[in-house]
C-alpha cells in the first residue's frame, strides 16, 4: 500500500506547466511539461509494481501483474485511465484528475484483497486535448484507426512542426503510428474518470455522477483572405480587410448559436496573418467548435455559418474558405455497462456532457463508461476549474468500486 491520496498526487504536479502568463497551466503534448508528467506517472506506476509498456501511437499502459485468473490470457482486459495534457491555461483536475484517480484506486482494490479475474490496466492517452496538433484525441483515435495515419503525420503545430517530426523527436517512429488492432482487441470495457467540465453534480447536490452521453462535435478552419497593406497609409475607403470580416464572424458564430436550442459554437482562437501592429492582415484563420447533441443539427449550424461569412466576407471584399479538422458524431455510452454502474454507485445522477473524451473515441470499439467528479465553480478550462478534496476521493472510491465489480463476481476475487 502507498498510502496516497488523490488530492497528495496532484499536489506532486502542481508545479509542472504552471502558466505564469495565462494562469492555470499549459501542457501541450511533447512539451517538457507533459514530459515531466509522464515521467511522474512511469514512477507512480513502478511504485505499485505494475508493468508499463507504451505503444507506437504513446499510449501509456500500466498492467496489474497479479492475481488474474486462469482464463485471464483469453479475458478482454478491463481499461481506466485519462490524459495529462491541457488546453492553454487550463485547469489542474482536467485529465490529471482521471489518472491521480486510477492510481489511487489501485491502491483502494489491493487494500480491499481484490484479485482480478481478467487484465486489467490503467491508460494515458496523449493529445487528448488537441491543443498542439488541432486534433483532439488524437492518441486514441491512431490507436482505433478513425483517424488516418498519413493525416496525423502532416499534423502542424504552431511553429510549423509536423506530428510525425515531432513524434520522431518524442521516441515514437512516425512510420508505425495508426491503428492497433491487437491493442484494440485486448479491450474490453474502458472506464474513465474526469472532473465534471459543467454544473449537473452542483445541482444534483452529488460528489460524483456517471456519463450517458457525449455531444456530437467538431472543429472547423475559417480561413479569410483579403489584402494584406499598410495600416498608416492605406485609406479606409481602400481596404479589403480580413480582420474585418473575422470580428464579424465571431458575432455571426454567436448569434447561429442561439437560434439553435442548446447548440453551442465558439470561436476560441485567431489568427492574423502576418499579425503585425501596424499591417493589415491578408489572412485570418478562425477555429470554430460547434457541437449539439442532434449530428444533424450541428451540421446546419456549421453550414449557416459558412453561408453567412461567404456573404460577409464578400461584403468586406475578401473570400473566405471553411476546413474540417475534426468531427465526432454523438456517443451514448453502453447502456448495459451504465446501468451497471448505477447499481454499484446508487445515487450517482445519470448525466450527458458537451465535452469530448477519449471514451466517446474508444466507445466504437469497446464498452465504454464514465464518472464525473463535482466541479464547484461549474468552469473548466480555465484556472477556475475546481475539485474539492473530499469529492476528489470519493471519485477514486466510486471508481474503485465500479472496477471491481468489472474485474470479480460480486461472491468472489477478495481475500482476507
Amino acid at each position: 500500500m502507498t498510502g496516497d491520496t488523490v488530492t497528495g498526487l496532484l499536489a506532486e504536479i502542481a508545479a509542472i506547466g504552471a502558466d505564469r502568463v495565462r494562469g492555470g497551466y499549459s501542457r501541450p503534448v511533447f512539451s517538457t511539461a507533459e514530459h515531466d508528467l509522464r515521467a511522474w506517472y512511469l514512477a507512480q506506476a513502478a511504485k505499485r509494481g505494475l508493468r508499463v509498456d507504451t505503444d507506437r501511437n504513446g499510449v501509456i499502459w500500466a498492467w496489474w501483474p497479479e492475481g488474474t485468473g486462469v482464463d485471464a490470457a483469453a479475458a478482454k482486459a478491463v481499461v481506466t485511465g485519462s490524459h495529462l495534457d491541457s488546453v492553454p491555461g487550463g485547469g489542474a483536475f482536467d485529465g490529471p484528475l482521471g489518472v491521480a484517480s486510477a492510481l489511487v484506486a489501485v491502491d483502494l482494490l489491493r487494500a480491499r484483497g481484490v484479485r482480478p479475474l481478467c487484465p486489467f490496466a490503467l491508460a494515458v492517452f496523449p493529445e487528448e486535448e488537441g491543443s498542439r496538433f488541432g486534433v483532439a484525441c488524437l492518441g486514441s483515435r491512431l490507436l482505433t484507426g478513425t483517424i488516418d495515419p498519413d493525416r496525423a503525420r502532416s499534423l502542424t503545430d504552431l511553429n510549423g512542426d509536423t506530428f510525425a517530426e515531432v513524434a520522431a523527436r518524442n521516441g515514437l517512429d512516425p512510420r508505425f503510428v495508426g491503428t492497433d488492432p491487437e491493442s484494440v482487441a485486448r479491450l474490453g470495457t474502458f472506464v474513465e474518470l474526469h472532473v465534471e467540465q459543467g454544473r449537473g453534480l452542483i445541482d444534483a447536490q452529488q460528489s460524483v455522477g456517471i456519463g450517458s452521453a457525449v455531444l456530437g462535435h467538431g472543429r472547423w478552419r475559417l480561413s479569410v483572405s483579403g489584402e494584406g497593406n499598410h495600416a498608416g497609409t492605406t485609406l479606409m475607403a481602400d481596404r479589403k480587410d480580413p480582420m474585418v470580416a473575422a470580428a464579424r464572424l465571431v458575432v455571426l458564430v454567436r448569434d447561429t448559436a442561439r437560434a439553435h436550442p442548446q447548440a453551442r459554437a465558439t470561436v476560441g482562437r485567431l489568427q492574423p496573418v502576418p499579425g503585425g501592429t501596424n499591417v493589415i492582415a491578408s489572412r485570418v484563420d478562425l477555429w470554430l467548435d460547434a457541437r449539439h447533441m442532434d449530428d444533424a443539427v450541428t451540421a446546419s449550424v456549421v453550414a449557416e455559418i459558412y453561408a453567412g461569412a461567404e456573404l460577409i466576407a464578400a461584403e468586406e471584399g475578401c473570400t473566405v474558405t471553411l476546413t474540417e479538422e475534426s468531427l465526432s458524431a454523438t456517443v451514448h455510452f453502453d447502456p448495459a455497462l451504465r446501468d451497471r454502474l448505477a447499481v454499484v454507485l446508487p445515487g450517482a445522477p445519470v448525466l450527458d456532457t458537451g465535452a469530448g473524451h477519449d471514451a466517446a473515441i474508444l466507445s466504437g470499439f469497446v464498452s465504454t463508461a464514465m464518472l464525473f467528479v463535482r466541479n464547484p465553480s461549474g468552469i473548466s478550462h480555465s484556472p477556475e476549474e475546481y475539485v474539492e478534496d473530499s469529492d476528489a476521493e470519493a471519485g477514486a472510491a466510486a471508481l474503485a468500486d465500479a472496477l471491481q465489480a468489472l474485474l470479480v463476481p460480486t461472491d468472489q476475487g477478495t481475500v482476507a
